[in-house]
């Protein structure tokens, strides 16, 4: 049993991610360690987020663990939100307002081409390593589905009709972007 620590606070998360961990994967939430506090985000590129998150869980618990960051990039809007897109509409990290600013500077875009990424950072046996997943989609002009979170209900993958929110998990977790990134995890971890 390998048993890490996911350095995030958002239960959706390691709800999604949990789920596709075989079960000789153990996670172990940041509440589970005693860490209640903010890790801090302030680089300037996902994949820099991600590193940094999990430096700190690093230094300041002395554990394996991952974390993962993601970023929504619209092509026309020069890969906004990007690394800002948990506080594209202020630091309150509000969903619903962040959907709403991204459709409005959509308006009357005929390009609504954009893509998750997502970086997954790990401290295991010391050693750091990344893992990195992309899916490809667009915008949507109104939101469609009440599942997932964040910027799911605008968002429809390549070669879908529907949007992440109105997917079921298992099926966002074989096309979507964090479930890419997770797969090279588990490949890691079995090999």
């Amino acid at each position: 049993m390998i048993e890490i620590v996911f350095a995030t606070n958002n239960p959706n998360k390691l709800h999604e991610v949990q789920a596709q961990l075989p079960k000789g994967i153990k996670l172990i939430s940041l509440k589970d360690i005693g860490c209640n506090e903010d890790i801090p985000e302030t680089q300037n590129t996902i994949e820099g987020n991600a590193i940094q998150k999990v430096n700190y869980i690093k230094k300041k618990y002395n554990l394996d663990c991952f974390a993962d960051d993601t970023g929504l990039e619209v092509e026309i809007l020069n890969g906004e939100p990007g690394v800002y897109s948990a506080r594209y509409a202020g630091p309150e990290k509000n969903a619903d307002d962040n959907i709403q600013k991204l459709l409005y500077k959509l308006k009357d875009k005929a390009n609504r081409k954009a893509q998750f990424k997502t970086v997954i950072a790990m401290h295991f046996r010391g050693k750091l390593i990344t893992f990195e997943g992309i899916c490809k989609g667009k915008i949507t002009e109104n939101v469609r589905g009440s599942g997932g979170f964040g910027y799911d209900p605008i968002f429809k993958p390549l070669g879908h009709s529907k949007t992440f929110a109105q997917l079921a998990l298992y099926e966002k977790n074989k096309i979507g972007h964090r479930g890419q990134a997770v797969a090279q995890l588990i490949d890691f971890f079995e090999a």
